[in-house]
């Protein structure tokens, strides 16, 4: 009934669905000066090791792409010779080092100004980006993602500690509130911030049908947590194929904020979409901790994780608090896929490729604790980032886990979890 019920809904994909700019791993960008759009400048990317990974020039509507061969650094040159002679860098940055991960269309940002004008460079010689600007936008970097493996991870641990299923599924509850998004941003037309609201509801509103229509029947029927964690991985590929079905293996990006320019904040440069998406996810976390420790169904819902048993004998409907906690874990997933999704595009395996992450960050601070969550999700976050500083980065998920390991082996419940005697 569930992968009935996705089906229902992403047949609206097929309807008035626009065009990614490349499928895969892509570089892509806007040159905009000001409000116009700057045609006929070529852009030049590299790998890592200086090879050429492909050239592009900026089209009418001042939009390029260049598709790359697979995730990793690379280095992004603007030729500045080919700029229009009343057009100019307005800061001294013509060549930038983005990271691209697995499947993502990276937008890389190139900001042009008048000649003459207020902040404006003259063109000179490509300069890179200094190693101390290279850490500072890995840190932020590592904070947002952060931020964004929270908010799935947070839905994990209550439901892990409501329940006791590890869900594998969880990660498709990431990309449908990605595509809910897509659908209302791009195929309707609603403001990207409206159409990430109703997405979240919606996506609050499957995690209540998930546990109502099926796992509280599992419940029900006093299925073991092994057989239910094997149906989760089974009901993530189904509904993972589900989403390639009608939405398509390509990524897209939404309508809004696509191609926003940086804006520098002290050693940071930063898109003011990222920003916001970052007090929206702080507000969010902040908000459903405060519940969890400052209300009576957060008491209850702490009083469930600690023994279903007794809080039912003390008059605590469990069943209600699970399915509570059903919903807010689906809205956390849909938030965290709308802002994912503004990130670094849309596509139908998105809250699969975090979706190990998100365990690991949930392992790392101890399994069922909301806390625990939001810390190792730091931990993970960051090092994600900052690790590529020394390894390539497509090892950069592995390092991750080989910490979360290495952690594990000194403190196996995690760093805020208790121990429990087995046996």
């Amino acid at each position: 009934m569930l992968t009935a019920f996705l089906a229902c809904v992403m047949l609206a994909f097929g309807i008035g669905a626009t065009s990614a700019w490349a499928e895969g791993e892509a570089l892509q960008g806007t040159l905009k000066n000001g409000d116009k759009p700057v045609a006929g400048v070529k852009i030049n990317a590299f790998t890592q090791d200086g090879a050429p990974a492909g050239t592009a020039t900026s089209d009418a509507d001042g939009k390029w792409s260049i598709p790359v061969t697979g995730p990793g650094d690379y280095r992004v040159d603007l030729d500045q010779s080919t700029l229009p002679a009343d057009v100019v860098l307005t800061n001294n940055r013509p060549s930038l080092t983005p990271s691209v991960a697995d499947g993502q269309a990276r937008n890389v940002l190139f900001p042009l100004g008048p000649k003459g004008g207020a902040g404006s460079n003259q063109p000179g010689a490509p300069a890179k980006p200094s190693s101390f600007d290279r850490y500072a936008d890995l840190l932020y970097t590592g904070l947002h993602f952060a931020l964004i493996i929270a908010l799935a991870a947070l839905g994990v641990s209550l439901i892990f500690g409501t329940t006791g299923l590890t869900n594998f599924a969880h990660g498709e509850l990431v990309t449908f509130g990605a595509l809910m998004t897509f659908l209302f941003n791009v195929t309707i037309g609603l403001p990207l911030v409206l159409s990430g609201l109703i997405a979240v509801v919606i996506g609050g509103a499957v995690g209540y049908l998930q546990d109502r229509v099926f796992w509280g029947w599992l419940r029900r029927r006093r299925t073991n947590m092994v057989t239910t964690m094997i149906i989760s991985i089974g009901l993530s590929l189904a509904v993972r194929y589900i989403f390639l079905y009608f939405f398509g293996g390509e990524t897209r990006a939404f309508s809004d904020y696509n191609a926003q320019p940086g804006e520098h904040y002290g050693p940071f440069t930063i898109a003011p979409k990222n920003l916001v998406s970052d007090v929206i996810a702080i507000v969010a976390l902040v908000g459903v901790s405060w519940a969890l420790l400052g209300t009576r169904l957060g008491k209850a819902t702490r009083a469930v994780a600690d023994n279903p048993a007794l809080a039912a004998a003390s008059g605590i409907n469990v069943d209600r608090i699970i399915r509570l906690v059903w919903t807010i874990g689906g809205g956390l997933a849909a938030l965290a896929g709308a802002i994912l999704g503004a990130y670094q595009n849309v596509g139908y395996q998105m809250g699969f490729q975090i979706l190990l992450l998100v365990f690991a960050a949930v392992t790392l601070g101890g399994f069922g604790t909301a806390w625990g969550a939001l810390v190792g999700s730091l931990v993970i976050g960051l090092f994600v980032q900052l690790s590529t500083l020394f390894i390539p980065s497509e090892l950069k998920t592995v390092g991750a886990l080989g910490v979360l390991i290495v952690i594990l082996l000194f403190r196996p419940q995690g760093i805020l979890g208790r121990r429990a005697r087995i046996g």
